[in-house]
């Protein structure tokens, strides 16, 4: 029988990729379709050709009977919730919004799953940014969470929500605490994004700048594509579980814009433009995830490597621009 997928922020970055993954291995894939969202909100399942693969479910994160009908209406076997306010920089802007999605969202999912299909099972987008200040070099499914954003904190909810539902209603239901993933789908708020597409606007000569915050920041990057068939995995565990999802290399925001401007040619200390105001109140200066326990329980491990990814993105960018 054909499985049944419903995702929630499926006009993302990591919808769109885990859309076209569910859609190659034969799922009818839904997706929550805010009524506020614009035609424009589609251009990433566009940009994958999946657009009219997919079914779209009007509903809202924060309105839970447009949940439960969304359930109903798709059967869903595997339930991803994905759908968040994701920029942690407008988390300080707008806390309460972002504890509402972010937070409140993912219990009315949990709750509408428990509600209508308990069986079915339950995949949960956590973040690195819930370590924040880190209690540990290397930060793994072990180490002491800190968020230092509003969003980071809204998402420990979630994730520790999620866990208490599995514990008490016996629900599959699973986090992946994703460090960060980007692809040429990401959007332009965020560093990675800012910067290809910031190189390819100075190359073509429609920018002499880059206007950039603390760019000696340390994160670990991967590859989208990569880390939504380690989402998909964890569904296909018997014993639901939580996963650290990350390459285990960290590199400066410096180092980024070295290898996307050495892809154009250029030499980044020519353009970059540090910029105060990009600084944000509270700083995580250094995430760096150990992935050891999703390669030994799922066999999964990133494939992608930065340089591939800043090259994928800035070629991309080239293109669109």
């Amino acid at each position: 029988m054909t499985k049944s997928a419903f995702i929630t922020g499926i006009t993302g970055q990591d919808g769109a990729y885990l859309s076209e993954l569910l859609l190659n291995k034969g799922y009818k894939v839904y997706g929550l379709s805010p009524r506020r969202s614009s035609d424009n909100n589609l251009w990433r399942l566009n940009y994958l050709g999946i657009e009219k693969n997919v079914c779209l479910l009007e509903g809202d994160l924060t309105d839970l009977s447009s949940l439960i009908r969304a359930l109903q209406v798709s059967k869903a076997d595997e339930v991803y919730n994905l759908g968040a306010q994701s920029f942690v920089g407008s988390s300080w802007d707008q806390p309460i919004l972002t504890v509402q999605v972010d937070g409140v969202g993912a219990a009315n999912v949990l709750e509408a799953v428990r509600i209508v299909n308990p069986k079915a099972r339950f995949y949960q987008a956590s973040t690195s940014e819930m370590f924040g200040l880190i209690q540990e070099e290397m930060q793994s499914e072990t180490t002491p969470f800190y968020p230092r954003s509003p969003y980071g904190v809204a998402k420990l909810y979630a994730h520790w929500l999620t866990v208490n539902y599995r514990e008490s209603f016996n629900l599959h239901a699973s986090s992946g605490i994703l460090f960060n993933h980007e692809s040429p789908l990401r959007g332009l708020e965020f560093v990675t994004r800012k910067v290809t597409h910031g190189v390819a606007r100075i190359k073509k000569g429609l920018d002499k700048e880059l206007r950039l915050g603390n760019i000696d920041a340390k994160r670990d990057w991967g590859f989208a594509g990569d880390y939504v068939e380690a989402m998909w995995s964890m569904l296909q565990q018997d014993k639901a579980d939580d996963y650290v999802i990350a390459t285990g290399r960290t590199t400066t925001v410096r180092d980024m814009c070295k290898i996307a401007f050495e892809y154009v040619g250029l030499d980044y200390e020519k353009f970059v433009v540090i910029d105060p105001k990009f600084y944000r109140p509270a700083e995580v200066d250094t995430l760096l995830g150990n992935p050891a326990k999703a390669k030994a329980k799922m066999g999964w491990e990133a494939k992608t490597s930065l340089k591939q990814l800043i090259e994928m993105m800035v070629e991309a960018d080239l293109q669109r621009v």
